[in-house]
């Protein structure tokens, strides 16, 4: 798998997602077994630039490459800005975000909304590519199957952004209308992978070995981009490649193995964020990590009060405790729905 230059080491991507990928997150999945990962949208606003968010947005360091920084915006020349910006901070790749459905990203016509306006969307990647390719950056495009079900265009974009230079195309496979729910169709990706030349990468609903399998066969795509799945279970990466090189799965992991990448984890996302953020914006990695596990409810309850770094860290390190008197390994998960906590 390759991205202009770059070969990769799987065809395995961490997906982008806002308050969720930062550097911490990506460094432990590329740890876990993901070829590729891309950093949460960054704005092109410039105003906006040294912001402490962007700023944070923008930090790769102690990151293996290749460097991938998404951007999104609505206007050619400040997106191409945006790039340069970027590049000269480390990005190697620049990924153009088309593929976002927050409404406070469409309410201003970027992300997804883009989809609805195939001009202003061509228009906007073309100053992107121009402005990169003095710099050998290649560039790179999310999108979604179209913004409704009435309207499915990731094929005539495919085309339309392969044709200005785009070297790789990730599809969503679902509408903006969808939003995240219902299922994700998967013919449209198979229907633009048939229509370009470029890599095609599929994305949505990718939670499982098996599941990762039926969509590479379903729709021939390059590549498989993982994201919500990935959300407290970072080595869903390696589970994966174990199981398309073998047709083997892997055990659960190692209580003992999980204790040590998460409390690095941990510790590199309280250094990136210091100790009043970083406390409350690791309860949403903690409780994703504990979802559906013995006592995760009663223990999260207990965490959400807890203020500082070692407070946190300590209680987490006795709820591992607990699940290895259970045994070695981290046990099976039972159903339950996705925690949306307050951050």
């Amino acid at each position: 798998m390759r991205i202009g230059p770059y070969l990769l080491a799987n065809n395995l991507f961490v997906a982008p997602m806002a308050g969720v990928t930062d550097r911490p997150f990506r460094k432990l999945c590329k740890q876990l077994g993901a070829g590729y990962a891309v950093s949460e949208m960054v704005t092109s606003r410039r105003d906006l630039w040294h912001t402490l968010k962007t700023s944070r947005r923008a930090d790769h360091q102690g990151e293996s490459g290749p460097i991938a920084v998404q951007i999104a915006g609505t206007d050619g020349p400040m997106m191409a800005e945006a790039a340069r910006y970027n590049i000269e901070r480390g990005a190697q790749i620049i990924d153009i975000n088309m593929g976002c459905p927050a409404k406070k990203v469409c309410n201003k016509w970027a992300g997804s909304a883009l989809m609805q306006d195939e001009p202003l969307a061509l228009s906007i990647v073309e100053a992107v590519v121009q402005a990169c390719e003095p710099m050998r950056v290649p560039v790179t495009l999310k999108m979604r199957t179209g913004w409704c079900d009435s309207h499915k265009n990731a094929v005539r974009l495919a085309q339309a952004a392969q044709s200005v230079g785009v070297q790789m195309i990730t599809v969503h496979g679902r509408t903006r209308e969808q939003g995240y729910k219902g299922q994700a169709e998967y013919d449209t990706i198979a229907a633009v992978k048939a229509a370009v030349s470029v890599p095609v990468v599929a994305n949505g609903d990718i939670d499982s070995p098996h599941k990762a399998l039926q969509v590479l066969q379903r729709t021939g795509a390059d590549a498989l981009m993982i994201g919500r799945a990935a959300q407290g279970r970072p080595w869903i990466f390696r589970e994966i490649g174990h199981f398309l090189e073998t047709g083997q799965m892997l055990a659960p992991p190692l209580v003992e193995e999980v204790r040590r990448l998460l409390q690095e984890h941990l510790q590199e996302h309280y250094s990136l964020y210091g100790e009043f953020i970083g406390v409350r914006s690791a309860r949403k990695h903690i409780a994703w990590y504990i979802r559906g596990l013995p006592g995760a409810d009663a223990f999260r309850m207990a965490m959400n009060r807890l203020e500082d770094c070692a407070a946190q860290q300590h209680a987490f390190d006795r709820y591992l405790d607990q699940l290895a008197q259970m045994g070695d390994r981290l046990p099976a998960p039972v159903n339950s729905p996705v925690l949306e906590m307050s951050v």
